[in-house]
């Protein structure tokens, strides 16, 4: 009997997730993280699993903790509990061992002897203002001398991130950065994939961003640093962009590392990059490669490098030989690959293998023959009762005479003699592909479970499809991006299926902007509009916002800077437009948002009730750029749903 059911927003935060996977030294066994998610208490338990890779024996459950690693010889690991780094021997009934580590510590590595571990964790540094009126000790404020006064979600607190080398039985770990303002790994997305060990256990690399002005600059580098303590030494002076992710060879000759050629731009090009450790000089391995080298991984014989890169909304496996390197795929399909790990024969992968459908599962890639066999089924039980969409690529015209890629996800049981609303999803970064990875809020699955149908557009800005693509969006947020999306959305009103009356235009960041710049510039193609952290005046969001290399890079620096900056500000920032807003318009946002600060949404909320357009304003106090709790996520689901339904479902304008 065929799956009946559909994905819900409850069913949806239920599914578990799997992360963190680690395969043994020698290539026998699997470490990876489940998170098992409860929505009563709003908190998801992580337990470290363990899966043999041959003989189809199941995972099975070892301890709660995350970031398992393993010890040299694949026959011990080591994984971060609370308070504790925890190890156990395989085959043994020995008790675990628990080495006591301060609170708060991250990134665990150990060394290739097995002797100590590396972390981090927050060391404060800057003491608060309160700390200069100790008789006012109710008082509470900050206080900045620099721009770099808030990230993301947090307000700089003094304190930063540090690199620390512990060995087990000495009284105090070494703290590799001492007295230093800076942190590692990069704040707030870095882990520890910017963190390595030398093969013979001497030195640490790291990733590390030692200018003054960090709120402009995107340049970090590599520094290496004995595992003692010492000075440390930059392998990448005179690289302006972002260096990160080092990566020894087995044979210590080389790191291989991800490198951004262009000062101040977050989304140039990843190259992959090679540091001779005897020379010191720097070589981009794959020149020709017109795209970007995450997950940098070698084969054990210091032979090859094996990596994933975006490609046309999937992300794939590559590989490239050392003595004639040349980018050659291994795997293709619509799925994304992550969490990239080597066999020792370097004939065999292990990945993390999700799609639009289905969240991450563990997976065996055969490298000769890309063929992908999946090794667990974490979400299985709750699959199968499930009616799943059908999700196709196509490519469409867009008016410059180029095409545009966009997944369309149309709903479980899809007739296309019916009429069907319509949703057009618009991509944040602006430079982040529309890929075939599994969100927990804009989830395409759940959207069409819902009964839309959706197109994800690979407008102009996003990579996977060649760095000119990538490119072309900034300076012209409201340009040739911005048509690109309504090409797709005409040529999806036009088809018999889609039912024109009923669409709306949806997204998040980037793509809030572009939901705020179609309610002024769409000309009556949508019924409804949700915009959630979204820019809305550009003038106001450039003094506004943390980082400023980003808008710097992306609008050419501030409005006063020249006319034409002026000018730009002006054509492409929405509250330009608000005279032409009629269209029903959710704005959601959260309070602790920095990168675009709430008052976007607020401005925009406001603008659209003295238009008087049918407008709603959720906010989320405890929730930065991402609503990331539980029930919070579920709220988020059920309101933009209702909004959708009460302006575009079966009943809307009857």
């Amino acid at each position: 009997m065929p799956a009946q059911q559909v994905l819900t927003p409850e069913s949806l935060v239920a599914l578990q997730r799997i992360s963190d996977l680690a395969l043994s030294q020698d290539g026998k066994h699997l470490l990876f993280t489940l998170r098992i998610p409860d929505l009563a208490s709003n908190r998801s338990k992580a337990v470290v699993h363990l899966l043999p890779v041959a003989g189809g024996a199941a995972a099975t459950p070892v301890g709660e903790g995350s970031s398992p690693v393993w010890l040299p010889g694949g026959q011990a690991y080591a994984y971060a509990a609370k308070d504790a780094v925890v190890s156990q021997a395989l085959f043994t009934d020995a008790a675990p061992v628990r080495t006591p580590v301060p609170a708060g510590s991250q990134n665990l590595s150990w060394s290739p002897a097995s002797d100590r571990f590396a972390c981090t964790r927050a060391v404060p540094i800057d003491p608060p203002v309160t700390a200069a009126h100790p008789d006012l000790p109710q008082a509470k404020a900050r206080a900045y001398d620099d721009l770099m006064v808030r990230h993301w979600d947090s307000w700089l607190d003094g304190s930063y991130s540090h690199l620390f080398v512990h060995t087990p039985g000495a009284a105090e770990a070494i703290d590799l950065m001492p007295g230093e303002r800076v942190h590692t790994p990069l704040p707030p997305f870095g882990g520890g994939e910017q963190i390595a060990w030398s093969p013979d256990g001497k030195e640490l690399c790291y990733t590390a961003r030692r200018v003054p002005n960090p709120e402009a600059s995107t340049d970090s580098s590599l520094w290496v640093v004995p595992v003692g303590g010492g000075e440390a030494k930059n392998l990448t002076p005179g690289m302006p962009g972002y260096d990160q992710d080092p990566s020894y060879s087995p044979d210590g000759r080389w790191i291989a590392f991800a490198s951004m050629a262009r000062p101040g731009f977050e989304a140039d090009r990843l190259r992959l990059m090679l540091h001779e450790r005897t020379t010191g000089k720097n070589t981009e391995l794959l020149p020709d490669f017109d795209g970007n080298a995450h997950e940098l991984r070698w084969s054990h014989d210091s032979a090859r490098l094996f990596f994933t890169s975006e490609t046309e909304g999937t992300t794939q496996v590559f590989t490239t030989p050392l003595q004639t390197p040349r980018a050659v795929a291994v795997t293709k399909g619509r799925h994304a690959l992550t969490g990239l790990q080597v066999a020792p024969d370097g004939n065999t992968l292990y990945a993390l293998r999700a799609s639009m459908e289905r969240p991450n599962e563990v997976v065996r890639i055969d490298v000769a023959t890309g063929a992908i066999t999946a090794l667990t089924d974490a979400n299985g039980a709750a699959f199968r009762e499930l009616a799943l969409p059908s999700i196709e690529a196509e490519w469409f015209p867009a008016s410059d005479g180029k095409r545009i890629h966009a997944w369309i996800c149309k709903p479980p049981g899809f007739d296309p003699a019916k009429k069907y609303p319509f949703v057009l999803f618009c991509q944040g970064g602006p430079q982040s592909m529309v890929g075939q990875g599994f969100s927990f809020r804009w989830n395409f699955h759940l959207m069409a479970s819902k009964g839309y149908v959706v197109a994800g557009v690979n407008r102009r800005g996003l990579p996977g499809f060649g760095q000119a693509w990538n490119d072309q969006i900034s300076g012209d947020w409201g340009g040739q991006a911005m048509a690109d999306l309504l090409a797709v959305t005409d040529a999806m009103q036009a088809r018999p299926y889609i039912d024109k009356a009923r669409s709306a235009a949806v997204g998040a960041s980037f793509g809030g902007f572009t939901v705020y710049w179609l309610m002024g510039n769409a000309q009556g193609r949508f019924a409804a509009m949700i915009a959630h952290c979204g820019v809305f005046n550009l003038e106001s969001m450039y003094l506004a916002t943390e980082e400023l290399f980003f808008v710097d890079w992306d609008l050419g620096g501030p409005y006063w800077a020249s006319p034409e900056n002026a000018d730009r500000y002006r054509r492409f920032s929405p509250h330009r437009y608000v005279q032409n807003w009629k269209t029903p318009l959710l704005v959601i946002h959260g309070e602790q948002d920095f990168r675009v600060p709430y008052d976007q949404g607020l401005q925009a909320f406001t603008a659209a009730q003295l238009q008087g357009a049918p407008s709603r304003l959720l906010t989320f106090p405890d929730e930065g750029h991402w609503i990331l709790q539980m029930q919070n996520s579920v709220l988020w689901q059920r309101e933009f749903f209702a909004w959708l339904d009460r302006w575009c479902g079966d009943k809307a304008g009857k």
